[in-house]
């Protein structure tokens, strides 16, 4: 834990390539900057290293990222989430690094920086000091529940405060103490990094990259959704949509870019729509890759799981055969936000709740608002029913599409299956032998790596699962 703050301190020290980083936190070299103002420590926030959140395990575990038969036969971890080993040892097969852990951590620590440091910078009015040290405090929250999301299990009521999350770091300094907290400790703490910095956010952010007030509601909602508070989810979630309540015309994007889309054996790409500028976006983090290019294929068992027309699926990838795999290549190139929080999944997440209070025509006239920009005319029919499992079992897949390669499909398999009414699990069949992910698998939360287990810096982290 503590090379990841070593990181960050030498970053501070910008222009400095003769001095090592112990000595620079002991003094500053001569020629170097020390961050002062509040332009230094904003920069963190604009820095897109920082904006990074890996869930490559999930994506694996999910199959909603194609891996090759090459790959799985070379990468035993990968194998071990993709087809779904129950008997893999996946604490032995994490020897060390893995980037889900660091860059989340990494980036907390840039926040910690910024909010221990922002209300006493210089050159920067109290307002412009507070807002920065509010937008770190919403993406140090957002880390965390990424974090606890993917290495702990999810939020029952009843075990979150006797199981254990995540370390707690609060501190940039790299000799701070560390401590894992419960998973109750560590959501109580998430919800009052949010509740403080919500009357600080600004309407409109300095950037994409800068959560803005409607950022912060939404994200209120999600926790709130992940702790089965409906109330509170669909309050935020009405409070977000006030800010932003736009949608994406996906049906109108593939109109325009068919002549490219349909031509046969052509993987000519389109530039995605799903980058900073994207109307639907409060916020825009970058997912495991923060490049340009194509986003992550998928196989053609996930593909099937999208409604017939759907305009996201059509625009975004095509069926492709290269030797012995066959799946669905990206055709898009640029940005995507699969880190960040878009007005699609409050909407979502506004549908389920109505639905969960059994007021099923509400949640069901959401629902078709988001459908019709997806699904093309040919296809499209409202979804109608009074029955309230219907309804939701329709509000998750939508989104499990929607948000296809977030966070979000995974921590709402994770908590339905905790619920135990509403169970996500998956079977497939490869060269004619059947495998399945079981709802209740341990393979639903990842172990730690073992280069944090083993080098914890100053505390302990204890295992969460066996394998």
């Amino acid at each position: 834990m503590k090379n990841i703050y070593k990181k960050v301190a030498c970053l501070l020290a910008l222009g400095l390539t003769l001095a090592s980083c112990d000595d620079y936190l002991n003094d500053v070299p001569k020629g170097a900057k020390s961050p002062e103002t509040l332009a230094d420590y904003e920069a963190f926030l604009r820095d897109e290293y920082n904006t990074r959140l890996d869930i490559l395990g999930a994506t694996h575990l999910l199959n909603d990222q194609f891996v090759t038969a090459a790959t799985l036969t070379s990468n035993r971890l990968y194998n071990a989430n993709y087809m779904w080993d129950e008997n893999a040892d996946r604490i032995a097969l994490k020897v060390s690094d893995e980037s889900t852990y660091y860059t989340t951590y990494s980036g907390i620590s840039a926040f910690n920086l910024i909010i221990e440091n922002a209300l006493s910078t210089t050159k920067a009015t109290e307002q412009e000091q507070r807002t920065v040290w509010a937008q770190a405090k919403i993406m140090r929250a957002m880390n965390f529940f990424y974090v606890t999301n993917f290495y702990a299990d999810t939020y029952v009521a009843s075990t979150a405060a006797t199981k254990l999350s995540v370390p707690l770091i609060t501190s940039a300094n790299i000799n701070a103490p560390s401590k894992q907290v419960t998973i109750q400790e560590m959501y109580d703490f998430i919800l009052n990094d949010i509740k403080e910095a919500l009357p600080y956010l600004p309407k409109v952010a300095q950037t994409a990259l800068h959560p803005n007030l409607g950022a912060g509601y939404a994200f209120y909602s999600r926790v709130y959704l992940q702790m089965n508070n409906y109330t509170e989810a669909l309050k935020y979630a009405d409070l977000a949509l006030a800010e932003n309540n736009k949608l994406f015309d996906w049906v109108a994007f593939y109109e325009a870019n068919k002549a490219i889309i349909d031509v046969p054996n052509s993987y000519t790409t389109a530039v995605s729509p799903m980058g900073y500028n994207n109307v639907e976006n409060y916020v825009f983090r970058h997912g495991s890759s923060r490049s340009l290019g194509r986003e992550p294929s998928i196989p053609v068992e996930r593909a099937a799981r999208f409604e017939t027309g759907d305009a996201r699926l059509k625009s975004r990838w095509k069926v492709r055969t290269v030797g012995a795999d066959t799946y669905y290549y990206s055709i898009l190139s640029g940005m995507y936000n699969f880190g960040g929080i878009t007005s699609v999944e409050v909407y979502l997440i506004k549908a389920e709740c109505l639905a969960r209070d059994n007021k099923i025509t509400e949640a069901l006239a959401i629902l078709n608002t988001v459908r019709k920009t997806r699904i093309l005319p040919a296809s499209y029919q409202d979804i109608s029913t009074t029955d309230k499992a219907t309804a939701l079992n329709a509000i998750y897949k939508t989104k499990s599409n929607e948000l296809l390669q977030t966070l979000t499909p995974y921590a709402d398999a994770r908590r339905l299956n905790a619920e135990g009414i509403y169970k996500v699990s998956f079977t497939k069949v490869v060269n004619g032998i059947t495998y399945t992910l079981k709802s209740d698998s341990h393979l639903w939360t990842s172990p730690f790596p073992q280069g944090a287990t083993q080098n914890p810096g100053n505390g302990t982290i204890t295992q969460n699962v066996d394998k």
